[in-house]
């Protein structure tokens, strides 16, 4: 059956790219509700965006959502993330900011709390998006190929690579099925990074201005590692670029049941790829849950026990 939080939960922050502070609610809501966002400091026209495919506009460096009065909330990759490997199919996500808090770059924060407030069965069945064939799409500039595919699969699972200059990332690959709580144990300590050589460049323009490396970013130069205490796990890139494949794609509105492969992908080609879904009436089916199906889903069997010690 659906879930949502117990109750409300807060948390403090500031933007990762705004750099201002930022208090931001989630609250419970009913069965079939879905995922909204509502910046409560605009107080002149719509305030409510939902966490939606269709209302997400183009953004390099983090997902960002826009309603027709053109209210915006960006960096909402990570808060996704949570909600979707703890099994929250409804909530309203209030915030008094343009910018979800980027807390210590991961999702660990949001997960931590969310178990432990604990979740609410509802009294409808849980809904997932069922892929039926290939889905692909690709950029490419020069030697720059980038491409996301989503595939049929039983489960969700996610399949990243990547590849970096710098010789403390260089090419990263893994490989996860995301049942059983496998975002949970795995993937939510994860953080953001960045490599040292576009930082200037960001900041110039008006980007990362929360940025502060080692305590909510890892920071790459070369073969250095700008991040306090150093790496949380070897792969910790690719690691957190599956956490915001897995935010992104939540924004499809249910849960996927479809193997996702990623090279060298980011936020904008996850959203290209679900826009290609669907506009492909063929390419996906939207399914009731049986018990056994939705056993198959993120978020079941995610529990506080399995939280990585550093979180």
């Amino acid at each position: 059956m659906q879930k949502t939080v117990k109750s409300a939960i807060r948390f403090n922050g500031i933007g990762l790219h705004t750099g201002k502070p930022v208090r931001m609610e989630i609250e419970p809501a009913s069965a079939g509700y879905g995922i909204w966002f509502q910046r409560t400091d605009v107080l002149d026209g719509d305030n409510m965006i939902p966490a939606r495919w269709d209302v997400v506009e183009q953004s390099p460096l983090c997902t960002k959502i826009k309603n027709a009065d053109g209210v915006t909330v960006s960096t909402i990759e990570h808060i996704m993330a949570a909600l979707a490997g703890c099994g929250v199919h409804n909530a309203l996500i209030s915030l008094d900011g343009p910018e979800v808090p980027i807390m210590d770059g991961s999702s660990a924060a949001f997960v931590k709390t969310i178990l432990a407030r604990g979740l609410v069965e509802q009294s409808a069945t849980i809904r997932a998006i069922k892929v039926l064939k290939p889905v692909s799409v690709s950029r490419e500039d020069g030697d720059d190929v980038a491409r996301a595919e989503l595939y049929p699969s039983e489960n969700l699972e996610i399949d990243f690579h990547i590849d970096f200059e710098d010789e403390a990332i260089g090419a990263q690959h893994r490989t996860l099925n995301m049942a059983n709580g496998t975002f949970v144990r795995e993937l939510c300590d994860c953080r953001t990074f960045c490599r040292q050589a576009d930082v200037e460049a960001m900041q110039a323009n008006g980007l990362a201005l929360g940025g502060v490396p080692g305590e909510n970013a890892v920071v790459f130069d070369g073969a250095r590692v700008q991040s306090g205490k150093g790496l949380r796990r070897m792969d910790e890139p690719v690691r957190h670029k599956m956490l915001d494949a897995l935010g992104d794609l939540y924004t499809a509105g249910f849960p996927i049941l479809g193997r996702y492969v990623g090279h060298r992908s980011g936020h904008a080609m996850t959203n290209k790829l679900l826009r290609a879904l669907m506009s492909d009436p063929e390419a996906f089916r939207i399914v009731e849950c049986s018990v056994e199906t939705a056993a198959r889903l993120p978020g079941v069997g995610a529990s506080m026990a399995e939280m990585p010690a550093v979180a």
